[in-house]
């Protein structure tokens, strides 16, 4: 099986490559806004926090790379569970 649906690269964006010193050949632009983000310092990337407690993922290609689309799919039930629900919300 081929798998062509765990690969895009956009290569129009004018953002492409988003991350400069890349290898355009094999930047996957499929998770362009990483779903792991949500998990904090559990998401496995390589990422840092900036002074006003922001996540800075500029040096993290871990999304990018065309090997990772199962890895990262297969944490979806992580992400899913770290997700606020509705019922949980404080009454204003």
């Amino acid at each position: 099986m081929s798998k062509e649906y765990a690969f895009f690269s956009h290569r129009s964006c004018e953002y492409f490559p988003c991350h400069p010193g890349t290898d355009p050949e094999n930047f996957n632009c499929l998770f362009c806004y990483c779903p792991l983000y949500l998990l904090g310092d559990r998401c496995g990337g390589a990422f840092t926090w900036l002074e006003n407690g922001t996540k800075d993922c500029s040096s993290c290609l871990y999304p990018h790379r065309r090997e990772n689309y199962d890895a990262l799919t297969a944490r979806y039930g992580e992400i899913a569970a770290a997700m606020p629900r509705p019922e949980d919300a404080e009454e204003p």
